[in-house]
């Protein structure tokens, strides 16, 4: 009887331990679950918008995704050379690139997912056919985003750059002003509450969109198959650390897919395009 009783006593504790184990092997299948969490900056329009397509998406494939919501164009940038960020998505390669040289990092592109046509917009003068002589004409303030307005400005006849200028050129590459117009430099984000004081201003995409304005109320736009829709892709960038790290594959990925190209295209009236 002793010893049926001992056999009993010896098959539950077994089975106790057995449970028990199988209850840590459960928590721990749990945690190595644990979903990823990454945490990217962007600008407000368009970026954190499509970012925020992204984010069920992401969730579906065990990853969290951080939308940290920045309005500056450096901020982003030093976020994630501190490591508060992970990436950001808000900048093309020439922007990354000056901001590099600049400031003595070396921040990567780890995919372009997006285009935002450079538009003129109307301040006084309402045609480009009746811009005056002297005109004030205002245009972003950094360097690659300056070359920009004044190859868009190039593409309308406004100005006449030197044959070689391209992605680099600055008003000193300027070899005919018939105009004389007059440059005034503004940070970007300032462009389009600087309209009523100039005569046309050349805004950034998503200031334009920021400022309430829209691509097809342009006086004239970029062309989407020119120099500047094959350089001026706006890029998810971060460290190189980091450029090979999964989920952020992933949210590449997931970035070029078919459901935020749906969402480009369905919400921003062109003003946005998807390159993928």
């Amino acid at each position: 009887m002793k010893n049926t009783f001992r056999k009993v006593i010896t098959v539950a504790l077994a089975l106790t331990l057995l449970g028990s184990a199988a209850g840590c092997k459960k928590k721990a299948n749990a945690d190595e679950k644990k979903e990823t969490v990454i945490k990217v900056g962007a600008n407000i329009t368009p970026h954190s918008e499509i970012l925020e397509v992204a984010k069920p998406l992401l969730a579906e494939k065990g990853i969290t995704l951080e939308i940290v919501k920045l309005e500056d164009s450096i901020t982003p940038n030093t976020g994630v050379t501190e490591g508060s960020l992970d990436a950001n998505y808000f900048q093309h390669v020439p922007y990354l690139e000056q901001y590099n040289k600049e400031n003595g990092t070396d921040l990567v592109s780890i995919g372009a997912i997006h285009y935002e046509p450079f538009g003129i917009y109307a301040g006084k003068t309402k045609d480009l056919k009746d811009l005056p002589d002297g005109a004030l004409v205002a245009v972003p303030n950094n360097v690659t985003n300056e070359a920009r307005a004044l190859l868009l400005l190039a593409q309308e006849g406004i100005i006449s750059l030197k044959e070689d200028a391209g992605i680099n050129a600055t008003v000193e590459d300027i070899v005919d002003n018939p105009k004389n117009i007059e440059f005034k430099e503004l940070a970007p984000e300032q462009l389009v509450a600087a309209l009523p004081d100039v005569d046309i201003a050349v805004i950034n995409g998503n200031y334009a969109i920021e400022g309430g304005l829209h691509v097809s109320g342009a006086l004239a736009v970029e062309k989407n198959d020119g120099l500047a829709a094959q350089t001026y892709g706006n890029i998810i960038a971060t460290s190189p650390a980091k450029q090979n790290d999964e989920a952020l594959k992933i949210l590449v990925e997931v970035l070029e897919g078919p459901e935020v190209k749906k969402y480009i295209e369905e919400t921003y009236d062109g003003a946005v395009v998807p390159l993928h």
